[in-house]
Protein backbone atom coordinates (compact mmCIF):
# COMPACT_ATOMS: atom_id res chain seq x y z
CA UNK A 1 0.00 0.00 0.00
CA UNK A 2 1.25 3.35 -0.82
CA UNK A 3 1.22 6.48 1.18
CA UNK A 4 2.36 9.65 -1.36
CA UNK A 5 4.00 12.58 0.70
CA UNK A 6 3.77 15.59 -1.54
CA UNK A 7 6.89 15.77 -3.41
CA UNK A 8 6.91 19.90 -4.03
CA UNK A 9 8.18 21.30 -0.41
CA UNK A 10 10.40 17.94 0.16
CA UNK A 11 12.45 18.91 -3.13
CA UNK A 12 12.42 22.72 -2.58
CA UNK A 13 13.72 21.73 0.93
CA UNK A 14 16.74 19.60 -0.47
CA UNK A 15 17.69 22.12 -3.56
CA UNK A 16 17.78 25.16 -0.76
CA UNK A 17 19.54 23.29 1.83
CA UNK A 18 21.83 21.40 -0.69
CA UNK A 19 21.12 18.12 0.64
CA UNK A 20 21.97 15.01 -1.82
CA UNK A 21 19.63 12.56 -1.39
CA UNK A 22 17.55 11.86 -4.15
CA UNK A 23 13.80 13.20 -3.88
CA UNK A 24 12.35 9.47 -4.60
CA UNK A 25 15.20 8.01 -2.06
CA UNK A 26 13.49 10.24 0.74
CA UNK A 27 10.29 9.30 -0.40
CA UNK A 28 10.90 5.75 0.02
CA UNK A 29 12.17 5.98 3.26
CA UNK A 30 8.94 7.90 4.64
CA UNK A 31 6.73 5.41 3.38
CA UNK A 32 9.03 2.38 4.84
CA UNK A 33 9.37 3.62 8.09
CA UNK A 34 5.93 5.00 8.62
CA UNK A 35 4.27 1.49 6.27
CA UNK A 36 6.05 -0.68 9.42
CA UNK A 37 3.15 1.40 12.07
CA UNK A 38 -0.01 -0.68 11.17
CA UNK A 39 -2.86 1.32 11.91
CA UNK A 40 -3.94 3.38 9.05
CA UNK A 41 -5.31 6.26 10.56
CA UNK A 42 -1.71 7.02 12.82
CA UNK A 43 0.15 6.85 9.39
CA UNK A 44 -2.28 9.38 7.48
CA UNK A 45 -1.26 11.97 10.49
CA UNK A 46 2.38 10.89 10.34
CA UNK A 47 2.48 11.30 7.07
CA UNK A 48 0.63 14.74 7.35
CA UNK A 49 3.20 16.03 10.27
CA UNK A 50 5.96 15.15 8.08
CA UNK A 51 5.17 17.05 5.15
CA UNK A 52 3.84 20.44 7.41
CA UNK A 53 7.17 20.25 9.16
CA UNK A 54 9.22 20.16 5.53
CA UNK A 55 6.51 23.11 4.67
CA UNK A 56 7.57 24.78 7.55
CA UNK A 57 11.93 24.82 7.21
CA UNK A 58 11.03 25.52 3.61
CA UNK A 59 9.56 28.66 4.72
CA UNK A 60 11.94 29.28 7.25
CA UNK A 61 14.82 28.30 5.35
CA UNK A 62 15.61 25.56 7.74
CA UNK A 63 17.22 22.20 6.89
CA UNK A 64 14.09 19.36 7.55
CA UNK A 65 16.54 16.31 6.88
CA UNK A 66 18.36 16.06 9.43
CA UNK A 67 16.73 18.47 11.27
CA UNK A 68 18.56 19.98 14.37
CA UNK A 69 17.06 20.34 17.99
CA UNK A 70 16.92 23.96 17.45
CA UNK A 71 15.30 23.50 14.55
CA UNK A 72 12.11 21.21 16.21
CA UNK A 73 11.78 23.49 19.44
CA UNK A 74 11.04 26.47 16.97
CA UNK A 75 8.85 24.57 15.05
CA UNK A 76 7.03 23.55 17.68
CA UNK A 77 7.19 26.85 19.90
CA UNK A 78 5.75 28.47 16.26
CA UNK A 79 2.70 25.69 16.16
CA UNK A 80 1.66 27.05 19.35
CA UNK A 81 2.02 30.51 18.64
CA UNK A 82 -0.68 29.82 16.35
CA UNK A 83 -2.75 28.25 18.74
CA UNK A 84 -2.18 24.40 18.87
CA UNK A 85 -2.66 24.13 22.29
CA UNK A 86 -1.91 20.01 23.01
CA UNK A 87 0.85 18.65 24.19
CA UNK A 88 -0.19 15.56 22.51
CA UNK A 89 -0.20 16.91 18.50
CA UNK A 90 3.17 18.00 19.14
CA UNK A 91 4.51 15.27 20.62
CA UNK A 92 3.17 12.96 17.64
CA UNK A 93 4.34 15.32 15.33
CA UNK A 94 7.76 15.13 17.12
CA UNK A 95 7.56 11.62 16.47
CA UNK A 96 7.03 11.29 12.94
CA UNK A 97 10.47 13.80 12.64
CA UNK A 98 12.14 11.19 14.65
CA UNK A 99 10.93 7.93 12.70
CA UNK A 100 12.12 9.20 9.48
CA UNK A 101 15.32 10.03 11.11
CA UNK A 102 15.88 7.09 12.70
CA UNK A 103 15.05 4.85 9.96
CA UNK A 104 18.25 6.11 7.72
CA UNK A 105 20.49 5.99 10.66
CA UNK A 106 20.19 9.12 12.01
CA UNK A 107 20.03 10.66 15.29
CA UNK A 108 16.80 12.13 16.29
CA UNK A 109 16.68 15.79 16.68
CA UNK A 110 13.55 14.87 19.37
CA UNK A 111 16.07 12.96 21.57
CA UNK A 112 17.98 15.81 22.03
CA UNK A 113 18.39 16.83 26.02
CA UNK A 114 17.26 20.16 25.00
CA UNK A 115 14.32 18.94 23.03
CA UNK A 116 13.27 16.66 26.07
CA UNK A 117 13.34 19.71 28.62
CA UNK A 118 11.65 22.10 26.20
CA UNK A 119 8.60 19.25 26.14
CA UNK A 120 8.70 19.12 29.81
CA UNK A 121 8.23 22.48 30.18
CA UNK A 122 5.64 22.82 27.29
CA UNK A 123 3.74 19.79 29.15
CA UNK A 124 3.69 22.19 32.52
CA UNK A 125 2.47 24.97 30.30
CA UNK A 126 -0.37 23.90 28.31
CA UNK A 127 -0.99 21.07 30.83
CA UNK A 128 -1.72 17.36 29.43
CA UNK A 129 -5.36 16.84 30.22
CA UNK A 130 -7.00 14.97 27.01
CA UNK A 131 -10.51 16.93 25.91
CA UNK A 132 -13.04 13.94 26.15
CA UNK A 133 -16.05 13.91 24.42
CA UNK A 134 -19.16 13.20 25.75
CA UNK A 135 -21.01 10.10 25.96
CA UNK A 136 -24.27 9.25 24.58
CA UNK A 137 -25.73 7.76 27.68
CA UNK A 138 -28.70 5.49 27.28
CA UNK A 139 -31.55 7.73 27.94
CA UNK A 140 -30.09 9.63 25.00
CA UNK A 141 -29.84 7.13 22.95
CA UNK A 142 -33.35 6.37 23.24
CA UNK A 143 -34.43 9.53 22.45
CA UNK A 144 -32.50 9.85 19.68
CA UNK A 145 -33.55 6.55 18.27
CA UNK A 146 -37.64 7.24 18.92
CA UNK A 147 -36.92 10.25 17.04
CA UNK A 148 -35.36 8.68 13.88
CA UNK A 149 -37.21 8.85 10.68
CA UNK A 150 -38.56 5.11 9.00
CA UNK A 151 -36.36 5.72 5.89
CA UNK A 152 -33.49 3.66 4.41
CA UNK A 153 -31.09 6.15 5.79
CA UNK A 154 -32.88 6.36 9.06
CA UNK A 155 -32.94 2.28 9.67
CA UNK A 156 -29.04 2.40 8.68
CA UNK A 157 -28.41 4.79 11.46
CA UNK A 158 -30.49 3.31 13.87
CA UNK A 159 -28.12 0.55 13.47
CA UNK A 160 -25.00 2.71 13.23
CA UNK A 161 -26.05 4.39 16.70
CA UNK A 162 -27.34 0.76 18.78
CA UNK A 163 -24.68 -1.40 17.56
CA UNK A 164 -22.04 1.11 17.96
CA UNK A 165 -23.11 1.85 21.92
CA UNK A 166 -24.12 -1.84 22.59
CA UNK A 167 -20.44 -3.09 21.07
CA UNK A 168 -18.63 -0.40 22.73
CA UNK A 169 -17.16 -0.11 18.64
CA UNK A 170 -14.12 2.04 17.70
CA UNK A 171 -15.97 3.74 14.77
CA UNK A 172 -12.69 2.40 12.91
CA UNK A 173 -14.09 -1.14 14.37
CA UNK A 174 -17.62 -0.62 13.53
CA UNK A 175 -17.11 0.26 9.71
CA UNK A 176 -14.66 -2.18 8.90
CA UNK A 177 -17.58 -4.96 9.86
CA UNK A 178 -18.68 -7.34 7.35
CA UNK A 179 -21.81 -9.65 7.45
CA UNK A 180 -19.42 -12.79 7.95
CA UNK A 181 -18.49 -10.81 11.29
CA UNK A 182 -22.27 -11.64 13.07
CA UNK A 183 -23.72 -14.77 13.73
CA UNK A 184 -26.98 -14.75 15.55
CA UNK A 185 -27.86 -16.91 18.60
CA UNK A 186 -30.45 -17.15 20.56
CA UNK A 187 -28.86 -15.10 23.18
CA UNK A 188 -28.07 -12.45 20.90
CA UNK A 189 -25.20 -11.63 18.81
CA UNK A 190 -21.90 -13.10 18.00
CA UNK A 191 -19.41 -10.36 16.49
CA UNK A 192 -15.72 -11.10 15.71
CA UNK A 193 -13.92 -8.03 15.54
CA UNK A 194 -10.98 -8.88 12.91
CA UNK A 195 -8.65 -6.06 13.95
CA UNK A 196 -8.61 -2.99 16.29
CA UNK A 197 -6.55 -0.05 17.49
CA UNK A 198 -5.05 -2.18 20.27
CA UNK A 199 -4.81 -5.98 17.62
CA UNK A 200 -2.59 -4.38 14.77
CA UNK A 201 -1.46 -7.92 14.17
CA UNK A 202 -4.94 -9.08 13.61
CA UNK A 203 -5.38 -11.55 16.74
CA UNK A 204 -9.26 -10.55 17.02
CA UNK A 205 -11.38 -10.63 19.09
CA UNK A 206 -15.03 -12.01 19.97
CA UNK A 207 -18.24 -9.91 21.66
CA UNK A 208 -21.64 -10.75 22.85
CA UNK A 209 -24.63 -8.21 22.12
CA UNK A 210 -27.44 -9.10 23.79
CA UNK A 211 -30.88 -8.59 22.70
CA UNK A 212 -32.67 -5.44 24.12
CA UNK A 213 -36.14 -4.26 23.82
CA UNK A 214 -38.41 -2.56 21.76
CA UNK A 215 -37.20 -0.33 19.01
CA UNK A 216 -33.81 0.34 20.82
CA UNK A 217 -32.63 -3.76 20.40
CA UNK A 218 -29.31 -3.80 18.49
CA UNK A 219 -30.28 -7.09 17.05
CA UNK A 220 -33.28 -6.45 15.71
CA UNK A 221 -31.54 -2.67 14.04
CA UNK A 222 -28.92 -4.66 12.49
CA UNK A 223 -31.38 -7.57 10.82
CA UNK A 224 -34.05 -4.42 9.73
CA UNK A 225 -31.08 -2.56 8.11
CA UNK A 226 -29.80 -5.65 6.21
CA UNK A 227 -33.17 -6.64 5.30
CA UNK A 228 -34.27 -3.17 3.94
CA UNK A 229 -30.50 -2.69 2.05
CA UNK A 230 -30.33 -6.13 0.68
CA UNK A 231 -26.86 -6.41 1.64
CA UNK A 232 -25.93 -9.82 1.66
CA UNK A 233 -22.25 -9.75 1.66
CA UNK A 234 -19.16 -7.82 2.34
CA UNK A 235 -19.13 -4.22 3.75
CA UNK A 236 -22.53 -3.88 6.26
CA UNK A 237 -22.39 0.09 6.19
CA UNK A 238 -22.26 1.92 3.10
CA UNK A 239 -23.26 4.93 1.99
CA UNK A 240 -26.74 6.40 1.11
CA UNK A 241 -27.09 8.59 -1.89
CA UNK A 242 -30.43 11.45 -2.43
CA UNK A 243 -32.28 8.61 -4.28
CA UNK A 244 -32.04 6.03 -1.54
CA UNK A 245 -29.48 4.17 -3.55
CA UNK A 246 -27.05 2.07 -1.58
CA UNK A 247 -23.22 2.45 -3.36
CA UNK A 248 -20.96 -0.44 -2.96
CA UNK A 249 -18.53 1.84 -0.25
CA UNK A 250 -17.63 1.64 2.96
CA UNK A 251 -18.61 3.92 4.89
CA UNK A 252 -15.94 5.87 6.76
CA UNK A 253 -15.19 6.59 10.73
CA UNK A 254 -15.85 10.08 9.85
CA UNK A 255 -19.46 9.28 8.76
CA UNK A 256 -20.09 7.74 11.91
CA UNK A 257 -19.06 11.14 14.14
CA UNK A 258 -21.44 13.07 11.51
CA UNK A 259 -24.15 10.68 12.83
CA UNK A 260 -23.75 10.85 16.53
CA UNK A 261 -22.90 14.95 16.15
CA UNK A 262 -26.10 15.61 13.52
CA UNK A 263 -28.44 13.55 16.22
CA UNK A 264 -27.17 14.66 19.85
CA UNK A 265 -27.29 18.51 17.64
CA UNK A 266 -31.27 17.65 17.61
CA UNK A 267 -31.26 17.15 21.49
CA UNK A 268 -30.15 20.66 22.19
CA UNK A 269 -26.51 19.14 22.81
CA UNK A 270 -23.26 20.84 21.40
CA UNK A 271 -22.18 18.63 18.49
CA UNK A 272 -18.17 19.60 18.84
CA UNK A 273 -18.39 18.25 22.34
CA UNK A 274 -19.33 14.40 20.80
CA UNK A 275 -17.89 12.31 18.28
CA UNK A 276 -18.32 8.55 17.24
CA UNK A 277 -16.45 8.07 20.24
CA UNK A 278 -19.41 9.25 22.17
CA UNK A 279 -21.05 5.88 21.78
CA UNK A 280 -18.11 3.45 23.05
CA UNK A 281 -17.53 5.84 25.98
CA UNK A 282 -21.49 6.19 26.58
CA UNK A 283 -21.57 2.28 26.99
CA UNK A 284 -18.55 2.15 29.82
CA UNK A 285 -20.12 5.08 31.56
CA UNK A 286 -23.80 3.36 31.07
CA UNK A 287 -22.74 0.38 32.47
CA UNK A 288 -20.19 1.32 35.19
CA UNK A 289 -23.27 3.63 36.29
CA UNK A 290 -25.68 0.12 36.95
CA UNK A 291 -22.91 -1.73 38.61
CA UNK A 292 -21.25 -3.48 35.71
CA UNK A 293 -17.60 -4.93 36.91
CA UNK A 294 -14.71 -3.52 36.01
CA UNK A 295 -14.10 -6.94 33.71
CA UNK A 296 -17.25 -6.93 31.75
CA UNK A 297 -16.37 -3.55 30.54
CA UNK A 298 -13.19 -4.03 29.59
CA UNK A 299 -14.46 -7.57 27.88
CA UNK A 300 -16.61 -5.33 25.88
CA UNK A 301 -14.09 -2.44 25.09
CA UNK A 302 -11.39 -4.64 24.15
CA UNK A 303 -9.66 -2.42 26.13
CA UNK A 304 -6.26 -4.04 27.67
CA UNK A 305 -5.34 -1.96 30.46
CA UNK A 306 -7.69 -1.39 33.27
CA UNK A 307 -6.72 2.24 33.96
CA UNK A 308 -7.45 3.10 30.19
CA UNK A 309 -11.26 1.90 31.31
CA UNK A 310 -11.28 3.06 35.04
CA UNK A 311 -12.15 6.51 33.63
CA UNK A 312 -15.18 5.81 32.48
CA UNK A 313 -15.78 3.78 35.50
CA UNK A 314 -15.10 7.14 37.60
CA UNK A 315 -17.77 9.38 35.74
CA UNK A 316 -20.62 6.53 35.98
CA UNK A 317 -19.97 6.01 39.78
CA UNK A 318 -19.72 9.92 40.98
CA UNK A 319 -23.09 9.61 42.30
CA UNK A 320 -23.23 5.87 43.67
CA UNK A 321 -22.21 5.98 47.80
CA UNK A 322 -21.19 9.48 47.23
CA UNK A 323 -19.70 11.36 50.12
CA UNK A 324 -22.42 14.53 49.88
CA UNK A 325 -25.41 12.16 49.39
CA UNK A 326 -27.42 11.81 52.68
CA UNK A 327 -26.10 14.97 54.66
CA UNK A 328 -29.25 16.50 54.88
CA UNK A 329 -27.83 19.31 51.97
Amino acid sequence: MAFPIDPAPVQSLLQASGHNASLDRLRALAEDSFRAIRARATVHHYLLDWCQFCSWCQEQQLRAFPASPDTVILFATDLTKNGERKVSTIQRKFSAISKIHLHVGVPSPTHAPITRQFLSGLRRELGVAVTRKRPVLVDDLKVIIGALPNTLIGTRNRCILLLGFAGAFRRSELVALNTTDFETTAEGLVVAIRRGQTDQVGEGRVIGIPYGTGITCPVRALQDWLAASGIVSGPVFRQVNRHGQILPGRLSGEAVALVVKQYVEQLGFDPHRFAGHSLRAGLAVSAAAHGKSERSIMKQTGHKISESVRRYINDGQLFRDNAVDGLGL
